[in-house]
């Protein structure tokens, strides 16, 4: 009797011939490009095309090599399916080619001339290298390719470390090591970050996250600089092409097609030292923009499928760029969730921060759904079942969701109010000190039966000023963005301290220290999870520039040699993260409101008044207690502290307005208050007491 493996297998053999190649009927999942006995299965979906191609390449050949028309008996459902014998997967690149109806009235804007790109690709050629100029009239620009799934990722396996243990650090991939004082010996890249894990560790953040690492074309700016006129490019990278692929130009090895095996490199590496990966993914919006936009893959492949259109045809435009992906459409719901999937099970990756995440709740017709089915499905997916789910919970149509986003018991988010709160007490603002304790606390008004964790808190972020520029410039410059400095956000919320922007007045420098100081000493001892923007604790700035999307230069590259000019930023921030970590009491991830008591400048009688800027509160917990108060008034006050536990006195962790070394007791050398009950908090400034025997 022939055994099962040695018995040939039907399905590997062709049936039909076309332009010269062995094929056979496909299988109509999964989508892409998919290895199978003998040969390459090809699935693409298109409701709406009449007829479709397969658009072989040989690598970098300017023309097509070969182009195989789908038969109609290759058709199954609204999916076109070949399997294509012969070909060799690591030498090949493809595209589609479908036909079909043009009418923008009713949503159709096939253009047969266009070779598109597999949405499913898990590799595109094109970008290989960061920089170079596509060329956008060969056929395909951006090409897909396929991917071997033989990475050793020996015992790499998710960390799950619990949302309340989470510091959280975002970082743009480039930015990071760009700039020639990283010393890495791949600046900008994924290799060049994995150089970078001992400082993060150092540091004690255990959570990066990266902004957008899926496929962009860089060149995605019209713009100019107003001054050099140098090409501005699309740095940040939000206008996606390829959601399955990596950015090579990413990657040291990306002109060599290594993208993949380079980023699951950097992934395992950073899970050896403790550090999870969140990626920051875009599917609000496509690269292809509106009706003058190009046309790559989805609005060639079925317009009306993937994009929320207009009764009249036209795009809708929540995104503020031009079009909106149709999230809630069934077929577009499949191909989030497969890219999810496939970047938790290929690319071994901890969670998902989702740009605009409040267009994912809207229906076709842009209405807000009680019920948004994406958002539901994505919370209970078994694949994604331990991954972090984080929502930007607002888009550029004004519809903000901030403790109101369809959580399913899963979804945390940017804590926007946070942000605004922390910022508006940091200058002094009237009327802060309410809403600044239930920002500190967890945001219970937002977040109630969701937790502490629902919040992701954060003063600054990628977009909008860094943390020295927040102390150090009243108003937004961002005139190098070539738009007359009429992009990015006015509402910052920011103060100069006395001089708008560099200054060598020692006064003003000295002011704003302390105010960076206060805000990592509030953001590191608040409820919820904190997160960092990547240069923050060694004072990286933008020149006032409050959107640098644009900008892949020294405006946007992080200076390693900030490390030594602002090294007592950067040890009060390691400080701050190691004292966090050391102290459960911070790091509650229930809403406890037993655990945490108001005070003011006499104990227990917090000043909830609008001319009130000062706040104190004590956390207490089973065997300790923690004492913080944050002063921003321009006055100097004499706080009377509430009575700690029998058995133990107060010392002193931190205290903002004291000089370096002093501002920050490494542990287990907390200094003792010389009058027990009392300090004298300064103006400005934040200080922390730890109960100790």
């Amino acid at each position: 009797m022939t055994s099962l493996d040695s018995r040939e297998r039907i399905d590997a053999y062709p049936t039909h011939h076309i332009a010269g190649y062995g094929v056979r009927a496909g299988h109509p999942l999964p989508f892409g490009a998919t290895l199978v006995p003998g040969g390459i299965n090809f699935s693409v979906y298109s409701d709406r095309a009449t007829r479709m191609w397969l658009v072989l390449f040989e690598p970098g050949a300017r023309e097509p090599l070969a182009e195989l028309e789908f038969p109609p008996s290759f058709r199954i459902g609204s999916v076109y399916a070949m399997t294509v014998f012969g070909l060799e997967a690591e030498s090949l690149e493809y595209g589609f080619r479908a036909e079909g109806p043009f009418a923008p009235e009713r949503g159709d804007r096939f253009d047969v001339s266009k070779v598109l790109t597999d949405p499913y690709a898990r590799m595109i050629s094109g970008r290989d290298e960061w920089g170079t100029v596509p060329d956008r009239d060969r056929p395909c620009p951006y090409r897909s390719r396929l991917v071997l799934d033989d990475f050793d990722w020996g015992d790499d396996a998710p960390l799950r470390i619990p949302a309340e243990d989470l510091v959280v650090y975002e970082l743009h991939v480039r930015g990071f090591t760009r700039h020639p004082s990283s010393g890495v010996s791949a600046p900008g890249t994924y290799a060049g970050l994995r150089e970078k894990i001992p400082y993060l560790k150092d540091l004690g953040v255990n959570c990066v996250e990266l902004m957008p690492v899926f496929e962009f074309d860089e060149h995605d700016n019209p713009r100019s600089h107003p001054v050099t006129g140098e090409p501005l490019l699309d740095y940040w990278g939000y206008n996606t092409i390829g959601f399955f692929s990596p950015k090579a130009g990413y990657a040291a090895t990306g002109r060599f097609g290594m993208q993949a095996d380079e980023f699951k490199t950097l992934v395992k590496e950073l899970h050896a030292a403790g550090i999870e990966v969140i990626l920051d993914v875009v599917f609000n919006h496509t690269a292809e923009g509106n009706e003058r936009g190009p046309t790559i893959s989805f609005r060639g492949l079925d317009n009306a499928t993937y994009y929320m259109l207009t009764p009249a045809g036209d795009y809708y435009n929540f995104s503020g760029t031009g079009n909106t992906v149709n999230c809630n459409h069934p077929v577009v719901r499949d191909f989030v969730l497969g890219c999810l999937r496939h970047w938790v099970s290929q690319y071994h990756i901890d969670g998902f921060r989702f740009d605009l995440a409040a267009i994912l709740d809207r229906a076709p017709d842009g209405t807000p759904l009680a019920n948004p089915p994406l958002l539901e499905q994505l919370a209970h997916d078994p694949v994604l079942r331990h991954c972090k789910l984080i929502a930007e919970a607002w888009d550029a149509a004004g519809l903000y969701e901030v403790g109101t986003f369809p959580a399913y018991g899963r979804w945390a988010e940017w804590n926007g109010k946070y942000r605004d709160t922390v910022r508006r007490f940091l200058k002094s603002d009237a009327g802060t000190v309410a809403e600044l304790a239930t920002r500190l606390a967890g945001s219970p008004d937002l977040y109630t039966g969701r937790g502490a964790t629902a919040s992701v808190n954060f003063v600054t972020a990628h977009d909008g000023f860094t943390l020295h520029d927040l102390v150090a410039y009243n108003d937004k410059h961002n005139e190098a963005n070539g738009e007359g400095n009429a992009d990015g956000a006015n509402d910052n919320n920011s103060w100069n301290g006395g001089a708008e922007g560099p200054t060598d007045d020692p006064e003003i420098l000295r002011l704003r220290m302390r105010q960076m100081k206060n805000a990592l000493a509030i953001l590191l001892t608040s409820q919820g999870v904190p997160m960092l923007l990547a240069g923050d604790e060694i004072a990286r700035t933008q020149l006032g520039n409050n959107n640098t999307y644009c900008q892949d230069n020294e405006l946007s590259w992080l200076d390693w040699s900030l490390r030594d000019t602002h090294a007592e930023l950067h040890r009060f921030a390691r400080s701050l993260i190691t004292f966090r970590r050391a102290h459960p009491a911070l790091r509650s991830a229930a809403h406890s409101p037993d655990g945490i008591s108001w005070h003011g400048v006499r104990a227990w009688e917090p000043d909830w008044s609008p001319e009130s800027r000062l706040l104190a509160l004590m956390r207490s917990t089973e065997g300790e207690q923690i004492y913080v108060a944050m002063n921003a008034h321009w006055e100097a006050h004499d706080l009377q502290l509430p009575r700690p536990e029998s058995g133990t006195t107060w010392h002193l962790v931190a205290d903002t307005a004291a000089a370096s070394p002093y501002d920050f007791r490494e542990p287990g050398d907390e200094a003792p208050l010389t009058v027990p009950d009392s300090y004298r908090i300064a103006t400005r400034s934040t200080v922390i007491l730890l109960a100790r025997a």
